[in-house]
């Protein structure tokens, strides 16, 4: 079975939606699935239909979210000794060796991974070229729009 690395912050927001859908989400649909049955004829009831399906789509996914947390290896990189070097979970703050550019980056889960908020999949490739390198370390990365150069300016755990 695979193991999947997950940050602490990561494990925790897929707890809360585990809960969610189970306290709130299960029974509301229960609820709906209820009155929808009451108003008669299966067969043509869309509110029925909708709520079925819907409740499927929930239950697919709590299945889904109990799978990951069992399979997950939660790490908390604040309590791994800070040697400047890149691993899971770090904070890595990088910059574009020709242009200057400064980009900060976590190194994350795939389930975690947005682009938007600066967390970046393990498995990505800018994260496979920083893993295992150091502060200071420039790492050649094969982007759509060609090879681009980083130097690691800084390395965090936070």
């Amino acid at each position: 079975m695979n193991k999947y690395p997950m940050t602490v912050q990561g494990a925790r927001a897929l707890e809360e939606e585990l809960a969610h859908l189970t306290k709130v989400m299960r029974p509301q649909l229960s609820q709906a699935i209820g009155e929808a049955r009451e108003l008669g004829d299966l067969k043509e009831n869309a509110e029925y239909h909708a709520a079925r399906e819907q409740q499927g789509m929930v239950e697919a996914r709590i299945r889904d979210i109990e799978g990951r947390l069992q399979n997950s290896v939660v790490i908390d990189v604040t309590s791994i000794a800070h040697t400047g070097k890149v691993i899971f979970g770090t904070t890595v703050d990088i910059a574009n060796v020709e242009t200057d550019e400064a980009v900060t980056y976590q190194i994350v889960g795939d389930d975690e991974a947005d682009i938007k908020k600066g967390k970046l999949s393990v498995s990505s490739p800018i994260a496979r070229a920083l893993v295992g390198k150091e502060e200071g370390d420039v790492v050649t990365v094969k982007t759509p729009s060609g090879i681009v150069e980083y130097e690691i300016v800084e390395v965090r755990h936070v």
